[in-house]
C-alpha cells in the first residue's frame, strides 16, 4: 500500500515515483515497465514535486526549488550539489564537474557520484556528458538522457535564448 511518502507521475519520459521523507524530496526513480498506478495521498511537499515537473516538462520551468533530502556520503552531496549549478540547457564535462567541486583529478569518482545520484532531472545529472560530446551512462537509460536534453535545447530555441 503505498503512502503519503510516494507519488507516482506520468510524464513524457515514462512514469516516475517520486519518494519523500521528513526532510524533503529523497528519490525519483524512473519506473520503466508501464503500469497504472492508483492515486493515493501525497504530502504537500510530493504535491508541490509533481507540479514543478509538470511545468519542467512543459518547458515552463528551468530551475527546481524543492527541499531534497540527500542521502550519500560528503563527496557525493558535494557532487550532487555542483551538478544544481549546471545551467538549463548546457551540458559539463566530467571534467568541468570534478574542478567545480575541487576534485580536478577526480573523473572517476565523480562519475561514480553522478551515477548514484538518487534524484535524477531534479538534480541534472543527465546534463553531463563525454568529454568528446557523446551521450555517457545514464540512470534511467541513454534514451532518456537524450529527450531531457533534446527537451532542454527546443526550451531555449523557443524562448530564442541563445544556445551552446
Amino acid at each position: 500500500m503505498e503512502s503519503d511518502n510516494t507519488l507516482y507521475l506520468p510524464s513524457p519520459i515514462g512514469t516516475l515515483r517520486l519518494e519523500a521523507d521528513q526532510n524533503g524530496i529523497c528519490h525519483l526513480i524512473f519506473c520503466h515497465t508501464y503500469t497504472e498506478y492508483p492515486e493515493s495521498p501525497a504530502s504537500p511537499v510530493l504535491i508541490e514535486a509533481k507540479k514543478q515537473l509538470n511545468e519542467y516538462f512543459a518547458g515552463k520551468r528551468k530551475v527546481f526549488s524543492l527541499p531534497l533530502s540527500f542521502q550519500g556520503t560528503a563527496f557525493q552531496i558535494q557532487v550532487w550539489k555542483a551538478l544544481q549549478r549546471i545551467p538549463y540547457g548546457e551540458t559539463w564535462y566530467y571534467e568541468q564537474l570534478a574542478e567545480a567541486v575541487g576534485s580536478p583529478r577526480a573523473c572517476r569518482a565523480v562519475g561514480m557520484a553522478n551515477h548514484r545520484n538518487p534524484l535524477p532531472i531534479l538534480i541534472p545529472c543527465h546534463r553531463v556528458i563525454g568529454k568528446n560530446g557523446s551521450l555517457t551512462g545514464y540512470g534511467g537509460g541513454l534514451d532518456i538522457k537524450e529527450k531531457l536534453l533534446a527537451l532542454e535545447q527546443r526550451t531555449w530555441r523557443e524562448n530564442g535564448e541563445k544556445t551552446k
